[in-house]
């Protein structure tokens, strides 16, 4: 099932021109973890969750799908 969480994340990864690979360099983690948050599979916990908010620009609440912007 997709979530919110992996609804915005790869919305938001791709709105910031980055592939999956690029993305998972800059959070620090294998390309399978970044696919595996997107297909829902996963959730990052939350210190990671902090990182990729920094690395996005975004906050948690609107990954989360607690806001809409």
């Amino acid at each position: 099932m997709i979530t919110k969480f992996a609804q915005r994340l790869k919305e938001i990864r791709s709105e910031n021109k980055m592939n999956q690979m690029e993305f998972a360099l800059k959070c620090n983690v294998q390309q399978s973890c970044v696919s595996k948050w997107e297909r829902g599979a996963t959730l990052p916990d939350a210190e990671m969750l902090c990182v990729i908010c920094n690395v996005l620009h975004v906050s948690a609440d609107y990954l989360l799908g607690l806001s809409d912007y």
